[in-house]
């Protein structure tokens, strides 16, 4: 039977906390309490995904969530996901407007390329735009060679920029998925904010070769399509599941400082005529609450940042 070199246990930044020098090992309670806006406690971001899943999708190194699982051409699963950038955003629209939030969008290229009449009333409403990669196949993983991902990554970057006139600064890789390098890449690339690392509930810096990015948090858990999905929980769950979340952050926030509630939807899961509701019912809640600032993604981290 063969053994283990004794090269494999060897560790070179090991040390207490952390295992490498990505970010600085302080808890929670420990940091700089964060005051948000005129007294305000949570900090409400809600992010809409807005994906293009490939019919013919290849897969590599996996299956995105979300994307085809029958046979090709898997029209059921494909004509869904077309149906919320379609149908499903609309009412995500109409009940954005009605309860005064501001919307993050995280888009991909490949899908503002697609729907030029999408980017155009996206580019009216004025919310902003983040980048969730050129498409839902087009995955960043380990072992991808470096050279292919700078290229991934300045084609969904350029292409997005330019079809909506922004100057984007926020990214989420699709499926959250990265290699060792995505974070400098996207550093090198003029992003100052990202959103894949689920590892806390606060934004803290984040060190790349290239300069310091802002991790944001936006948690997996409250994930629509993971709690709906995944988890096959009902609609009314989630809504239950962001009440509770919410007012355990209220209460945090008394003796910590303000706090983060980030929503990650979709149009595809939530913008269901059945479903919709619940959707209405959390905005409806959340907004008239007067501890609440309902923000982008962007403002959050660039007032995070300006007090640290």
């Amino acid at each position: 039977m063969a053994t283990l070199d004794n090269d494999y246990l060897k560790y070179p930044e090991r040390s207490y906390g952390m295992d490498h020098d990505r970010y600085e090992w302080k808890m929670l309670q420990d940091r700089k309490a964060v005051q948000w806006p005129n007294g305000k406690k949570i900090a409400l971001w809600v992010n809409v995904g807005l994906q293009f899943f490939p019919l013919n999708q290849k897969g590599i190194p996996f299956k995105v969530p979300g994307g085809m699982t029958k046979p090709y051409p898997d029209l059921r699963h494909y004509s869904l996901r077309d149906y919320g950038n379609r149908v499903g955003i609309y009412r995500f629209f109409k009940a954005f407007d009605r309860f005064g939030i501001a919307p993050t969008f995280a888009m991909n290229t490949r899908l503002a390329e697609r729907l030029p009449y999408l980017v155009g009333t996206l580019k009216e409403r004025g919310n902003e735009i983040i980048c969730h990669g050129y498409d839902m196949d087009s995955l960043h993983y380990g072992g991808q060679d470096m050279k292919e991902e700078e290229a991934l990554i300045a084609r969904a970057l350029d292409g997005l920029r330019s079809l909506t006139a922004q100057d984007i600064k926020g990214w989420i890789s699709p499926a959250k998925n990265e290699s060792a390098n995505t974070p400098d890449i996207l550093a090198s690339n003029g992003i100052s904010y990202f959103c894949d690392w689920a590892n806390d509930e606060m934004p803290y810096d984040f060190s790349t070769k290239n300069g310091t990015l802002v991790a944001m948090p936006l948690p997996t858990e409250l994930d629509d399509y993971f709690i709906i999905n995944n988890n096959l929980h009902a609609a009314e769950d989630w809504a239950d599941q962001v009440t509770d979340a919410f007012e355990f952050l209220l209460e945090e926030s008394s003796i910590g400082g303000g706090r983060v509630l980030g929503l990650n939807i979709h149009p595809w899961v939530l913008g269901q005529p059945h479903r919709i509701q619940y959707l209405e019912r959390v905005l409806e809640k959340l907004s008239s609450h007067p501890a609440v600032w309902s923000t982008s993604g962007g403002e959050i981290a660039t007032t995070w940042k300006n007090q640290q």
